[in-house]
């Protein structure tokens, strides 16, 4: 059994993206940016946003914060968001979901111009990413399939087996390892809540993508040997031997399917900073397609 490392792989995309950023630097040029726009008060998004700048910094991208009272009118939202597609110095926006409920996340999201919508959630970047043209895929996703690609773990023909239908994880994931390109041309099953025996489908699965939602759900009974395991969930669960008083653990009882495992990622450590990472890399990506 292999682990597959988030951090470190995360780490080392930065510093890839660090040193283009010096380049641009050196001769002048204008550097990539990106905007987070934060709606309320919610704690999980506001940490997750300070993480984002503080990753922007560390690569030396610009960064920016947009805070917003939980009661704006959606339609000042709007006009921020339109503001920044305007804005020649900002190459990727970023809207933190959830927003309070009397604003149409829908219509945000649309409105978001699809040349800086590096969250992959825009309707044209989804339709882009199912007919298999060049886009911005949402950023949990297309981390885990960076992962695999870096680990050299083959795709090809590979039966991949998704455990969730999210607009978020689930679908996109699918529709990115269908493709027939380097690094996917899977066979692919997405299984879900209807399914009535969800182990007759995991283990068939020579890659296993985990993001169910349900804490330590996916068990040893229900992977084959030599199975890759991707695990996407991030749950807390109460642990009162911790200052804390919970652990964040994943959708996959790691201890049990590990060592039936020939990689698997670990919850914490694996995809989630594979997300800010890809969020980075996509913002380059939009300043490299569509700025300066």
């Amino acid at each position: 059994m292999k682990l597959i490392d988030g951090k470190q792989t995360a780490s080392e995309i930065r510093a890839e993206l660090k040193n283009e950023i010096d380049k641009l630097k050196l001769s002048g040029k204008n550097v990539p940016g990106l905007v987070a726009i934060l709606v309320g008060e919610n704690p999980a998004s506001e940490i997750y946003v300070r993480s984002k700048s503080k990753d922007c910094e560390e690569i030396g991208m610009r960064s920016k914060v947009e805070k917003l009272d939980a009661g704006v009118p959606e339609k000042e939202l709007l006009e921020l968001v339109d503001k920044y597609n305007k804005d020649k110095d900002y190459h990727g926006i970023l809207v933190q979901l959830p927003l309070p409920k009397h604003i149409d996340e829908d219509k945000i999201i649309e409105a978001i111009s699809p040349k800086k919508d590096v969250d992959g959630f825009h309707p044209v970047s989804v339709g882009n990413l199912v007919i298999g043209k060049d886009t911005f895929a949402s950023c949990t996703p297309a981390g885990i399939q960076e992962l695999l690609v870096r680990y050299k773990i083959e795709t090809k023909g590979k039966h991949v087996v998704v455990l969730g239908r999210s607009n978020i994880v689930g679908k996109p994931i699918a529709n990115i390892m269908l493709q027939k390109k380097e690094g996917a041309n899977s066979i692919v099953t997405i299984c879900h809540s209807a399914a009535k025996d969800l182990a007759q489908y995991t283990r068939q699965a020579d890659i296993l993508i985990a993001a169910i939602g349900q804490p330590k759900f996916v068990k040893a009974d229900m992977v084959k040997d030599g199975v890759v395991v991707v695990d996407v969930g991030i749950n807390r669960i109460e642990d009162k031997n911790l200052p804390k008083g919970y652990r964040i653990v994943g959708d996959v009882d790691f201890d049990e399917v590990a060592p039936k495992s020939s990689f698997i990622t670990p919850v914490p450590g694996g995809v989630g900073l594979m997300t800010r990472a890809m969020l980075l890399k996509n913002t380059y990506k939009a300043y490299l397609l569509y700025g300066e």
